[in-house]
């Protein structure tokens, strides 16, 4: 006890930090119950046990990344998965939100890589000459647009790129066309019937979902012209991406789009050695998270500071200067 004591003694004498990380107890919102979220916030989960076996992120499913600033803006969860997008316009303050949400403040990236695909029945393409969004617009074809529904945030993008190119609501119907709100598998089993001529998401390249699209169906990839990309990544945080050639059977050539990404975050009232510590955890451990499913491969600590569409959390950013990740 004497010689306990006079260690103590020793460390308080000379400034010595004697105090040990805590370990983490936090809940994190994410999405469908089974859905990559999910898997993500299991594989937080085991990132921060690697760091301390008695720290545990506890996952709750959620209505997605709109729900979940709902529930950080009301300081009712530790921490949210979002997208760039939901982001920028929780912090506006428009709909779904009735006012701007303040209280957000980043972890960090988990994935930039959901890019914004339009898929064009080939018929179409071939019979008025279309290879991107801009020559649809000028094409005045009769389209269906199938977008995504309501409260989704890939519906908020795509509404806002196609008028970007000159298709409004009004400008589609007066070609005799329409805008057609379906969830993504829905569309899918729409252009297949031939009821609707294009499908929209934002999700990653070859997604079962896409692959299914283009294995069943004769589309093409619509190229996005450099204005709409720039008014879209400025407008909703987004990333330009590029579909790589040859993804899809119809696409030779790359294809440059605007990418949706998820972020993880917190607010404000999580302590910064909380922050700090979870931070920490994360990039020592990011082989936890990159394993979840092989979408997550090209995650590393470099992407995960590499956002602004959020500040950092104080302690996040102290583990990134730490760590060498930000100046």
């Amino acid at each position: 006890m004497r010689l306990l004591t006079l260690a103590a003694a020793i460390g308080l004498a000379f400034g010595v930090n004697t105090a040990q990380a805590e370990p983490v107890n936090l809940t994190l919102s994410g999405g469908n119950p089974g859905g990559l979220w999910s898997l993500l916030g299991a594989g937080i989960d085991r990132a921060v046990k690697q760091s301390d076996p008695n720290s545990v992120v506890t996952y709750q499913a959620t209505g997605g990344g709109f729900a979940n600033i709902g529930l950080l803006g009301a300081n009712r969860t530790d921490m949210g998965l979002v997208h760039n997008a939901e982001v920028k316009i929780a912090l506006a303050g428009e709909e779904p939100f009735k006012a701007p949400v303040n209280n957000m403040r980043a972890i960090g990236y988990m994935y930039n890589w959901a890019p914004m695909h339009f898929f064009l029945a080939k018929s179409i393409a071939d019979e008025y000459n279309i290879d991107s969004l801009d020559d649809l617009a000028t094409a005045k074809a009769p389209v269906r647009i199938g977008v995504n529904r309501s409260g989704n945030i890939t519906s908020n993008v795509a509404l806002f790129m196609l008028e970007q190119a000159g298709l409004t609501k009004e400008a589609v119907e007066a070609n005799g066309g329409r805008i057609v709100q379906a969830g993504a598998n829905d569309q899918a089993e729409l252009l297949k019937d031939g009821r609707i001529d294009i499908v929209t998401n934002g999700v990653f390249v070859l997604h079962s979902s896409f692959r299914a699209i283009d294995e069943n169906n004769e589309v093409i990839v619509l190229d996005i012209p450099q204005n709409v990309i720039d008014a879209t990544n400025a407008r909703f945080g987004t990333q330009t991406y590029t579909i790589p050639g040859g993804s899809y059977s119809n696409q030779p050539n790359d294809v440059e789009t605007s990418a949706l990404g998820a972020l993880l975050v917190a607010t404000d009232q999580m302590e910064e050695e909380t922050a700090y510590d979870l931070t920490k955890a994360l990039i020592a451990n990011v082989d936890e998270i990159k394993a979840v499913h092989g979408s997550m491969k090209a995650l590393t600590p470099d992407l995960m500071a590499d956002q602004d569409v959020l500040p950092f959390h104080p302690g996040a950013e102290r583990a990134y200067r730490e760590a060498g990740l930000l100046k």
